[in-house]
């Protein structure tokens, strides 16, 4: 049996106020080309297959035409859980009905140590989900005394060791920040002011873990322990990253191989660092030149409209950095971090120069359990 892994599609993303719609269609088409071309015989969807809980209606169109040519063209098994981004409960409209088809849309947490039942070719899998949930979400559901995304990850991961099948092939879904991970700038925090990552020990004991919410293809703990990476690069920090998808190969003893396979977007992200005149002239033979660019200027003096000329060579600049133009690198650095401020830390900061004095322990969580509230309720509206 050959599984294809893929995760963090995040359909209807903007990028710099730039909609990836058109981006996304591409590469998508590229997924279908490999698992015609590889014999696929089933998908797995880790989570973030929408960008925002309430999608615009054309990414919705899109998911719903892949789907299609997955599920009714291919006759393809298809198993999603919802990640951080995902409307949980929109995500699963229809997912009743639509097993019949093939599609099997894992939202439900008071379901997840359900597994489905993978049968082809004479082998059988089991593929267990578990849908993004915070600790909160998992204490009340399941009345257990859990504090973090840790604590929580760990009795739901016991609660599917302990209905495997004790001679089948298990797969854990999950969608989490595995600790030790590597991070982007567009992965959306977990969690404010607190411990977002989970331990890949509890997971050791599956065959395969398809995991879903960081962007760029790794592993941890073991190479089962896996990360398949974004269809694309959704921000400037993962500019060399090389995005994919992942084929597992599976047999009734347990996993036999597995390769990460490149997808080719149909415009580059890159960084081009360098004095305003160099790079107008390396732009003229540039065969990349429409790439979505983040550009920084080493010019010390002043450029009258440098965005407006670089757009004439280069049409996809998208974010320009004047490095040149700060008095030194440490100032750069400090506007760098200022901008990475999280909810909390903005606030923390606000509190200190109003009070004179840092937040306390207590008032620390206090406010980061407000912000993290109001989230989730703005999310669920």
């Amino acid at each position: 049996m050959r599984l294809l892994h893929t995760a963090d599609w995040h359909l209807g993303r903007l990028f710099h106020n730039l909609s990836l719609l058109d981006d996304q269609r591409q590469v998508l088409n590229q997924l279908i080309e490999i698992i015609d071309r590889e014999r696929v015989d089933a998908v797995l969807i880790a989570g973030d297959i929408f960008d925002r809980s309430v999608p615009p209606s054309a990414a919705v169109t899109l998911l719903d035409d892949v789907l299609q040519a997955l599920c009714e063209v291919r006759k393809l098994p298809v198993i999603m859980i919802s990640g951080n981004h995902d409307g949980a409960e929109r995500l699963r409209f229809g997912a009743r009905h639509l097993r019949q088809a093939g599609l099997h849309i894992l939202t439900d947490l008071t379901a997840f140590a359900t597994p489905v039942t993978l049968d082809i070719a004479g082998v059988e899998v089991d593929v267990f989900g578990i849908p993004y949930a915070d600790p909160e979400h998992v204490r009340s559901q399941f009345n257990v005394d859990v504090r973090d995304f840790d604590g929580a990850h760990r009795y739901l991961v016991e609660q599917v060791e302990e209905q495997r099948h004790s001679t089948r092939p298990c797969i854990l879904m999950s969608h989490c920040f595995v600790d030790g991970g590597s991070a982007s700038d567009s992965e959306r925090p977990l969690t404010l002011g607190g411990a977002e990552s989970v331990a890949w020990e509890p997971m050791q004991g599956f065959d395969y873990v398809a995991l879903g919410h960081l962007h760029g293809p790794q592993y941890r703990g073991g190479e089962h322990i896996r990360y398949s990476g974004s269809l694309l690069k959704y921000s400037f920090s993962e500019a060399t990253q090389r995005k994919g998808v992942t084929l597992v190969d599976i047999d009734a003893g347990g996993v036999t191989h597995i390769q990460q396979v490149p997808l080719v977007p149909s415009r580059e992200v890159r960084v081009l660092e360098g004095e305003l005149d160099a790079l107008i002239a390396q732009g003229r033979t540039d065969a990349q030149a429409e790439d979505y660019l983040l550009v920084r200027l080493t010019d010390r003096h002043a450029i009258l409209d440098p965005m407006g000329k670089l757009r004439e060579i280069y049409p996809n600049v998208l974010h320009l950095e004047k490095p040149g133009m700060l008095d030194s690198r440490g100032q750069q650095q400090l506007d760098r971090e200022r901008f990475r401020f999280d909810a909390l830390d903005m606030f923390s900061d606000f509190f200190t120069q109003t009070s004179g004095e840092a937040m306390s322990d207590e008032q620390a969580s206090a406010m980061a359990a407000l912000i993290t509230r109001l989230q989730r309720d703005e999310a669920q509206e």
